[in-house]
């Protein structure tokens, strides 16, 4: 019934901004008189941040054309390399790139918004990098009979995507995926494979939650993991390709983000309302913009994220040397090699300060000189890996530690 009751309140919204569209239309046409009345640019502003509020929206396109790399402009090719019922493995290269260039896996968070939500990580690293994105599939868009996808099979899918990738790959982990791909490495690093990680960077990633636990962090803990399955997981409706199958709506995920800083959201909205008034086009569009991808979200299929809840939230499964996959204990002492880098954002309100860092503790069997930390002055969350911060700051650190430790043997794939 949630997701039913959704549907219906969002077709109506769909109408609804789409009159508020064309109203707003009208009345700044300077064809017609509305347009010089004092009234009128007020009037069709307001319709106009209600219509961009209210409106629907499906997946972004990364849309990387190009890059600039030491003065010179470069084409872009974007291309669907693997394909998985629950996730495209794309590769950003460019005619600029060496043959022995660095191979970057980029593990976008599967934590309701689309791995678009990274184009600035993606664009930046691409400058330098053969980049690797996974870009996660909206659950509600995988027929049911391709089963469930559970945290296990996160790391399963990550381990497939490094056997592909080759030896010599570096991985970026933003935010959500540090759990996995962390795990994924110490698996690896058991079993002696040649494609385990040359390095893995984590960026705000949920490691230890019990450091500097956030309000995100205190929501998972005030409520038994059977809360979460009798009240924020619905079954997709039929017209779906995946319906029936039991979700985590990105509507609620957005809903609880949305809530965590309403204020902010509000304010935003209100200079948006100012800028059309006062006709400064540009910043409304780089605020629609923002909106535009922020408010774009997938489900989650809910063995993952409830696993992720109790595992990670709760159970503290994976610093505490608990967590399981596929029947065996994941060992990050096993990681003697892959040189990790942990960065964290002084002002980060969804991943605390350490959380990150705890990391660099438990990969017990590493040599100090193959571990990094970084605390970003002044960053936020998503300013570790989205801005101007992130382009000048925070990514020469990256690539500085992969060149590091950069294979030069190595070559990349074709």
């Amino acid at each position: 019934m949630l997701y039913t009751a959704y549907e219906l309140q969002r077709s109506w919204l769909n109408a609804a901004s789409t009159w508020a569209s064309v109203t707003a239309e009208l009345l700044n046409n300077p064809a017609l008189p509305f347009g010089y009345a004092g009234i009128g640019p007020v009037a069709a502003s307001a319709l106009e941040v209600f219509a961009h509020a209210s409106a629907s929206y499906g997946k972004p396109a990364f849309d990387i054309e190009t890059v600039t790399v030491d003065g010179a402009e470069h084409a872009v090719t974007e291309s669907i390399v693997l394909h998985r019922p629950f996730c495209r493995l794309l590769r950003f290269t460019h005619d600029g790139l060496p043959k022995d260039a660095p191979r970057l896996l980029i593990v976008a968070p599967m934590s309701g918004h689309y791995a678009t939500l990274l184009r600035g990580t993606v664009a930046r690293m691409a400058e330098r990098c053969v980049v690797y994105v996974t870009d996660w599939a909206d659950a509600r868009t995988v027929p049911s009979s391709e089963g469930t996808f559970d945290l296990d099979d996160y790391i399963d899918y990550l381990i497939d995507f490094l056997a592909f990738t080759g030896a010599g790959t570096h991985v970026l982990a933003v935010c959500q995926p540090s759990v996995p791909a962390l795990a994924a490495t110490a698996i690896m690093a058991r079993r002696g494979d040649p494609n385990r990680p040359q390095t893995l960077t984590m960026m705000g990633g949920p490691i230890d939650t019990r450091e500097a636990p956030t309000s995100v962090n205190d929501l998972a803990m005030q409520r038994p993991i059977e809360w979460f399955r009798h009240n924020v997981i619905a079954t997709v409706p039929l017209h779906y390709p995946g319906g029936g199958r039991r979700v985590y709506p990105g509507f609620l995920q957005l809903a609880g983000f949305m809530s965590m800083n309403l204020g902010n959201h509000m304010l935003s909205h209100y200079h948006l309302f100012k800028h059309l008034v006062d006709g400064d086009g540009e910043s409304a569009e780089a605020t629609k913009a923002f909106y535009d991808e922020y408010r774009s979200v997938a489900d989650l299929d809910a063995a993952f994220y409830l696993q992720t809840v109790e595992e990670v939230f709760q159970k503290h499964s994976l610093p505490k040397g608990t967590f399981v996959h596929r029947g065996t204990t994941v060992d990050l002492g096993a990681i003697d090699e892959t040189a990790i880098l942990a960065i964290e954002g002084e002002k980060d309100d969804i991943s605390g300060i350490g959380q990150t860092r705890a990391a660099l503790k438990l990969a017990t069997g590493l040599a100090e000189s193959r571990k990094q930390y970084y605390l970003a002055p002044g960053a936020g969350h998503y300013g570790i890996f989205n801005g101007s911060r992130w382009r000048t700051t925070i990514a020469p650190i990256v690539e500085a530690w992969i060149a590091k430790f950069e294979p030069p043997a190595l070559k990349a794939v074709a």
